[in-house]
């Protein structure tokens, strides 16, 4: 988008001496995209003390077993609750992990 606006001359001296811009557009762009960031950060901050994490082996070892059964269920047609992990929506063949690779030992007798 195309705009034409007045900038403070010696903030944008301050800008462009200082940052490693190559033209004013780079720079109000990289003004721009800050003030985006500081929204999410504000949204992150207002969170705080509201989520709960846990990385324990047996957190995750639960919610792969969950997962996993919601994406038997809905594979075989059953109506499922909550949210399916994307990365556990899969098909009932592929349930079994095959090998990825068929390896065969050879002798070698030319010694």
């Amino acid at each position: 988008m195309r705009t034409n606006i007045e900038i403070d001359d010696k903030l944008m001296d301050f800008v462009m001496a200082t940052g490693e811009f190559k033209t004013k557009r780079e720079a109000v762009e990289e003004g721009l995209k800050l003030i985006k960031r500081r929204k999410v950060y504000d949204a992150l901050l207002a969170a705080r003390g509201t989520l709960h994490w846990d990385d324990s082996d047996e957190a995750w070892a639960k919610y792969r077993a969950e997962q996993t059964a919601m994406a038997k269920a809905r594979a075989a047609g059953e109506p499922i609750t909550g949210e399916l992990d994307p990365l556990f929506e899969i098909s009932m063949s592929d349930m079994v992990q095959q090998p990825s690779a068929a390896y065969t030992v050879t002798k070698d007798n030319t010694k």
